[in-house]
């Protein structure tokens, strides 16, 4: 047997005491340390290197803040709120992750899957209040300012809700519920920042994620269908939502606005076509075509010169108000009714965001910090919750830009910042005759890589059709119950799925590779010899309590005997043997003699005095486990079969060791345990 290294006993109490104290001590260092870890901006921004990062930064936070004002509109349908409030959640996502955030590359703001996840509970609230959920109601005049803004709420109501007793239109609760919801999601993130569960986001497999991107991306193009054809219908609330609505828009068909179709048409066309071109000849673009702000501002300019609105009732976007609303702290009493919703929500926002940060940090050659993530994100929520913001996110289009026109550092957020404050200060009123129809375009055109997604299934379940399965039931999960239980559906089903791979693994009988040490799958294998006398079992999983019987089952499958019948089976032979023998007989109940009846008791003579058990993939063992083997070893020595155990773990080895499968002094563990499969046969085939 090896030597094992004798390992020195912690004391756990003391390595605690020792560690609290570190932790509350506080020194001058560790405070400046403590804020720099915060704050990484005060690390990275004094080394700056001015002259070769400022052009590729200010490049790229220039096209990022063109893009994003065309999708903080577009993206205001899905929260199910106005367009100013996704430009203030664009401004300040921007400013706090670049005083917070470790990745230099991840673009922070809004993203269409929280935005969705936001306006399903914002719907949900509303027509709990008694609102009507249709928000295609004829637009009120006026210049776009604040004040003219907050005056054509003239339908208000005195609402009791939740405590609050006030009067509050319907967009003022509806921004009331975003900002609660977003308040308690970053409240949650920095919670689990605090404690460290970074680790939940590892429950998120890749199959999981994509299918809930994917099954988003059907409810988020459903919910689209409406303003793409310019019918009203009810805005569908709870399960089933996808079914419900396209029920509805089949039923309203013949209302469609033939304004709208037409203008869709062309906006998906001209969009999709620059999209695809964009793709194509990349490698010679210095930036990405801004085709969605083309798009807007010559869709808003035909909208406002042709009069579609009056002509042709075409639903617009309505006045947007310029400047910034007065911040205010978000209703206690609404955060008690979404405190459930914002869970889901807060690890979403949180996976989507390190996922992504991990993904550019490996590419560029640089480290983040998961947990710093996990503030700086929580703190993107928190803060813009008191400015009439929503909930935000790292989105994987808009950093793909941002990479390929030379960003840097976070500096190019800040430039994106500007380019929406701009907006906000002087820009917003112009999209006044925006038609909702070319934002609905923009929008599903944004959608193209989720939905290719279902391109990539044969391919995907080439490579594993467990993981496709998991995909499957995600997406389907997501778009025909809800984005939430779609979640949880694909984190119970992944973890079930790898339950279920435990308790029926693989198992085999092992055969020696001819002229060598080396031993395989005997079914697997061609021209593998069988070694007389000795069976050798691999089991392909960590055995406890769940595979325990599997593992039993197998065992006597494979090698033809079950130890427990056997034993039985003798017993019985030797009962009626000896009765036979009192009664003076000479023939035993088969009109046998004696000698010719031990040769009955076993029927098939048992062809190995040894099984081999390959340890190698077993990687820990239960209670349950130790005592299977215990079971086993008693069992089988019944038989005059010996148990021998090859390739054990240490942690596997301790583990017997406790359970007494060695004896008390382990003096025959040398004999019971081997390093390696041949060197238990060997040893097995010594053995009388």
């Amino acid at each position: 047997l090896m030597e094992r290294k004798p390992h020195a006993k912690i004391n756990r109490k003391e390595v605690i005491l020792a560690k609290l104290r570190k932790s509350c001590s506080c020194t001058p260092q560790k405070l400046k340390n403590f804020v720099m870890d915060f704050f990484p901006v005060l690390r990275w921004l004094p080394k700056y290197q001015c002259k070769e990062y400022i052009w590729g930064d200010v490049m790229s936070g220039l096209v990022i803040g063109i893009i994003l004002v065309p999708q903080a509109i577009a993206y205001s349908l899905l929260a199910g709120l106005k367009p100013i409030y996704s430009l203030y959640t664009s401004f300040f996502a921007n400013i706090i992750y670049f005083l917070m955030g470790t990745s230099r590359h991840v673009s922070v703001g809004i993203f269409s899957l929280i935005s969705l996840m936001v306006g399903q509970v914002v719907d949900r609230e509303l027509l709990l209040a008694g609102f009507d959920l249709n928000d295609d109601a004829p637009p009120v005049l006026g210049d776009g300012s604040l004040q003219n803004d907050s005056l054509s709420n003239t339908t208000a109501f005195n609402l009791t809700i939740a405590g609050i007793n006030a009067e509050c239109g319907k967009e003022c609760y509806a921004i009331g519920i975003a900002t609660a919801l977003t308040f308690v999601a970053g409240v949650y993130q920095v919670l689990m920042g605090i404690f460290r569960l970074g680790f939940v986001s590892m429950y998120l497999s890749e199959s999981v994620l994509d299918g809930f991107a994917t099954g988003a991306s059907l409810t988020i193009l459903t919910a689209q269908v409406k303003y793409l054809i310019g019918i009203k219908i009810p805005r569908s609330q709870g399960h089933g939502m996808l079914v419900i609505t396209w029920f509805n828009i089949f039923r309203n068909i013949s209302q469609a606005n033939l304004c709208d179709v037409i203008t869709s048409a062309i906006c998906i066309v001209v969009l999709v076509t620059a999209k695809e071109l964009g793709d194509r000849y990349k490698h010679k673009l210095k930036f990405p075509l801004p085709t969605e702000l083309v798009v807007i501002v010559v869709a808003t300019l035909v909208s406002h010169y042709g009069k579609l609105n009056e002509v042709y009732a075409s639903s617009v976007s309505g006045a947007i108000p310029t400047g910034f609303i007065p911040p205010k702290v978000p209703e206690f009493n609404l955060m008690l009714r979404v405190a459930v919703d914002a869970l889901p929500l807060a690890i979403v926002s949180f996976v989507f965001t390190v996922s992504l940060s991990e993904m550019f940090a490996k590419k560029y050659a640089y480290t983040i910090r998961a947990n710093q993530e996990m503030f700086a994100v929580g703190f993107c929520n928190i803060i813009p919750s008191f400015f009439h913001s929503f909930a935000t996110s790292a989105a994987l289009a808009k950093t793909l830009v941002k990479t390929s026109t030379g960003c840097q550092t976070q500096i190019s957020g800040v430039i994106s910042a500007m380019v929406v404050l701009l907006v906000l200060l002087f820009l917003a009123p112009l999209f006044y005759s925006l038609q909702k129809c070319v934002l609905a375009c923009i929008i599903i055109v944004s959608l193209r890589g989720a939905l290719r997604k279902f391109r990539d299934v044969p391919a995907r379940f080439h490579v594993n059709k467990v993981d496709t399965l998991v995909w499957v039931i995600t997406m389907s999960a997501s778009a025909l119950v809800s984005t939430e239980i779609g979640l949880l559906v694909g984190i119970v089903f992944s973890m079930l799925c790898i339950v279920v791979r435990t308790q029926r693994p693989r198992t085999a009988l092992l055969g020696q590779i001819q002229d060598t040490s080396f031993y395989e799958d005997d079914l697997e294998y061609e021209n593998l010899s069988t070694v007389p006398k000795v069976k050798i079992f691999r089991f392909e999983a960590p055995l406890y309590y769940a595979n325990r019987n599997y593992f039993l089952k197998s065992l006597y499958r494979l090698t033809n005997l079950d130890p427990n019948l056997e034993a039985a089976r003798r017993k019985k032979y030797e009962k009626q043997e000896k009765q036979h023998l009192k009664k003076g007989n000479h023939k035993t109940a088969n009109g046998l003699g004696i000698g010719e009846t031990t040769l009955q008791l076993v029927p098939k003579q048992i062809d190995f005095q040894a099984l081999v058990v390959d340890c190698s993939s077993i990687s820990f063992l239960d209670t349950t486990g130790v005592n299977t083997l215990k079971e086993i070893l008693k069992d089988y020595k019944n038989l005059n079969i010996s148990v021998l155990l090859a390739c054990c773990n240490p942690s596997v080895i301790d583990s017997l060791k406790r359970g007494g499968y060695f004896g008390r002094d382990f003096g025959c563990m040398q004999e019971m345990l081997f390093y390696s499969i041949h060197n238990a046969v060997l040893f097995a085939k010594d053995q009388k």
